[in-house]
């Protein structure tokens, strides 16, 4: 038991360590960290707005080629934000853009580095969707839409049940089945 336990312990803690490792790269970088990253605001649409990406990676009066097919936008352009040192574009989510997260990507014209962000396309702005109805397994469920045919299932089941209640009786009275 207790080698399971340490085992499991183990197995937890390497993948809670891959994990926040991972984490860096998946948000795109820091603001601020001149190692650069893409920074995407807001980081949350809804399809039809309008995100901004930043980037510190292209350096001061840098300019790149940004990236936003994944999402359906196509290609657009970043330029130098004045005194700052990041260079900046923007693009337009299409209003037909599917829910889920998205890599957007530059690539800085001088040095050809290559950075890349996460953009989340949401179907509501900040608010949680909520299913509705049952759930579509295909198995069916004891009260479906025709109670006709629940209650032919039932009486099923009781003759079933009265037949073989009968049939152990006989056998153990001996009657020869």
């Amino acid at each position: 038991m207790r080698r399971t336990a340490r085992l499991l312990t183990g197995t937890a803690l390497a993948a809670a360590g891959a994990g926040l490792i991972a984490a860096g790269p998946a948000y795109g970088g820091v603001p601020g960290d001149p190692s650069g990253g893409l920074l995407l605001r807001p980081a949350s649409v809804v399809p039809g707005d309008r995100a901004a990406v930043d980037t510190e990676a292209c350096g001061k009066g840098g300019t790149a080629a940004g990236d936003a097919s994944a999402v359906g936008a196509g290609a657009f352009t970043l330029a130098p934000d004045g005194e700052a040192g990041t260079t900046t574009g923007r693009f337009r989510v299409p209003p037909g853009a599917q829910p889920g997260t998205y890599e957007i990507v530059a690539t800085c014209a001088r040095s050809g580095k290559r950075v890349a962000g996460d953009l989340v396309v949401t179907l509501s702005a900040g608010a949680q969707v909520y299913p509705k109805g049952s759930v579509k397994t295909g198995v069916g469920g004891a009260l479906g839409p025709d109670p006709v045919q629940t209650a032919a299932g039932v009486a099923a089941l009781a003759v079933a049940a009265a037949g073989g209640t009968w049939l152990l009786h006989r056998r153990a009275r001996g009657d020869g089945i």
